[in-house]
């Protein structure tokens, strides 16, 4: 495994829900802020995103943007003054009026891909904590190649409906995920963690330990992993990364740990191995002394969580 796909894997729960629009004329809807993240591809037409305190974001065929936090906001035909917007139809409201109609042909059509990944927020990689509120990926000739690719396949997917579409369409939703941050993170234009992945000494030694975070790592074996002297790793992991090396090698076993009670049903000692802790009790007095629970407790709640209904896509 590497940082972002551990980083997404530790967060990602259930499976994500979308929807298809296809609309025409003077429309405006209403999406309410989400525990978790929502995402829109724009697959033909244009038009306007405007995030709850933040500028309005211009958006066109092949656009793809991501709000991970959740925020909530306003999707419309053109920019919307404070007035239009609080009269903006609620998106689940407007996607029932919206849903049977086919778009007049005097109208400009706009059809895009609006959907939520579901999110488990309690113990979040900093990777994703730091990505903005909202992450717009414009469709530029040669770039984010994958992402472009994607979704392309998606477009092709939900067009088609082929055999096998129920399982194609939430992989390439997943996919989506993964490649709207990396791209993110490829841009490089803000936040620590492009940096850091983007460094030789911190991103060997942080493929190092999510590749194997059971392994008994020391200060002096992950230098040599990373080609450099247990100083230089040092200096360089804490001031890019924010924690030492083995500190971030404690936090990322525990936070395993806890993924592996929310989504296994392996006994904690089957977890306690998997993630580098000799016995259950070794493991169950960091876990509560990281999280403030313990392993069982934890397990509980998020069984509970995860039996509570979504909210509409």
């Amino acid at each position: 495994m590497d940082v972002v796909s551990d980083a997404v894997s530790a967060v990602r729960v259930g499976r994500p829900s979308s929807n298809r629009v296809r609309v025409s004329g003077s429309w405006c809807t209403r999406l309410a802020p989400y525990d978790g993240a929502g995402f829109h591809v724009i697959l033909e037409g244009s038009c306007w995103l405007l995030p709850d305190g933040g500028s309005p974001v211009s958006l066109s065929a092949g656009d793809v943007v991501l709000l991970p936090h959740g925020t909530g906001h306003v999707l419309a035909d053109a920019p919307a003054d404070a007035t239009t917007v609080k009269q903006a139809v609620p998106f689940e409201r407007w996607l029932d009026d919206t849903g049977p109609r086919r778009p007049r042909a005097t109208f400009v059509e706009v059809q895009m891909l609006c959907g939520k990944y579901r999110l488990d927020r309690n113990h979040m990689h900093p990777l994703m904590a730091e990505l903005p509120k909202v992450v717009h990926l414009p469709n530029r000739v040669g770039a984010h190649p994958e992402l472009r690719a994607a979704v392309d396949l998606l477009g092709h997917e939900l067009a088609t409906q082929g055999p096998g579409a129920c399982i194609a369409v939430p992989s390439l939703l997943d996919l989506l995920l993964v490649y709207m941050i990396r791209s993110w993170a490829a841009q490089g234009t803000s936040g620590t963690w492009p940096t850091v992945l983007g460094d030789p000494v911190a991103a060997a030694a942080l493929r190092a330990l999510h590749s194997d975070p059971a392994a008994p790592w020391t200060n002096d074996r992950l230098a040599a992993e990373a080609g450099v002297s247990r100083a230089t790793l040092a200096r360089r992991f804490t001031t890019l990364v924010g924690r030492p090396p083995m500190a971030y090698l404690t936090w990322w076993r525990l936070t395993s740990a806890a993924t592996l009670l929310r989504d296994t049903p392996d006994p904690l000692a089957a977890v306690a191995r998997r993630v580098g802790y000799g016995t259950p009790y070794a493991l169950s007095h960091a876990f509560s002394r990281e999280f403030g629970t313990t392993p069982g407790q934890y397990r509980a709640q998020a069984a509970e969580r995860s039996a509570s209904p979504d909210e509409p896509a």
